[in-house]
């Protein structure tokens, strides 16, 4: 077989990443002096790579990120005052592993959403799943869910994201089959996957905005495994 013939063997396989490393090696005569062992590593360290690169697109792309430059190494600490030992460690994932969720405070302007965003790209880089949601918008689709049967699994979408990112939490007043449907949502992830909530409302204020002591104390639950980042202008409190 010829070595285009490989090349084009191993694109039909959608080895893609072997392919073109073997189309490089071809046209380099100094890898020719390589042994086989060392190309053979070579070309599958490259489908390695260029695998992780297109799960790594195709989480970018699901996570559906309001703002989508938004990333962890454009933070500004200096003119923004930044904890950075706090920012660094949310940037390396672990809290994540653990389920852990965060929530993220303070008036509007404070960069809540650009943050959330940030971190959300840095998990799709660690290869977890993340998915951006606008509370109010959420609603509007759990409703319209409800209506053509397709609940169930959104439920089961939103519980198996890594980083759902609930943006715009208490802006808009909640019916009791909202506050079910957030407990709903909050239960299914509990303890196993990480929600980062994004307010303008003071955590302390939760329990007056969300009402009904029943669904209130379970919601709440989620405060108790996370971490808070409180935005000011200028400066974020830990």
């Amino acid at each position: 077989m010829s070595m285009q013939n490989t090349i084009d063997t191993l694109r039909h396989l959608k080895l893609h990443g072997m392919a073109h490393a073997l189309e490089e090696q071809r046209d380099a005569p100094n890898t020719h002096a390589l042994s086989f062992e060392q190309r053979l590593a070579s070309l599958v360290d490259r489908e390695r790579l260029h695998r992780a690169n297109g799960r790594y697109r195709s989480l970018l792309r699901e996570s559906r990120r309001k703002i989508a430059r938004a990333c962890v190494e454009d933070i500004d600490y200096t003119h923004r005052g930044f904890l950075k030992s706090r920012i660094a460690a949310l940037a390396d994932g672990a809290w994540i592993e653990r389920g852990e969720n965060l929530l993220i405070t303070g008036p509007a302007g404070t960069g809540k959403t650009w943050l959330s965003c940030a971190l959300a790209q840095q998990a799709c880089r660690q290869g977890l799943s993340a998915l951006y949601c606008r509370v109010p918008r959420l609603l509007e689709e759990i409703g319209t869910a409800h209506g053509d049967g397709s609940y169930l699994k959104l439920r089961k979408r939103l519980a198996k994201t890594s980083v759902l990112l609930l943006d715009d939490w208490a802006l808009t007043v909640l019916s009791t089959q909202d506050r079910a449907d957030l407990l709903e949502i909050l239960h299914d992830r509990h303890k196993a996957t990480s929600t980062v909530i994004c307010s303008p409302l003071p955590v302390s204020a939760w329990r007056a905005y969300l009402g009904e002591p029943g669904p209130v104390d379970s919601i709440l639950d989620v405060v108790h495994h996370s971490h808070r980042l409180e935005l000011h202008t200028g400066r974020i409190v830990a």
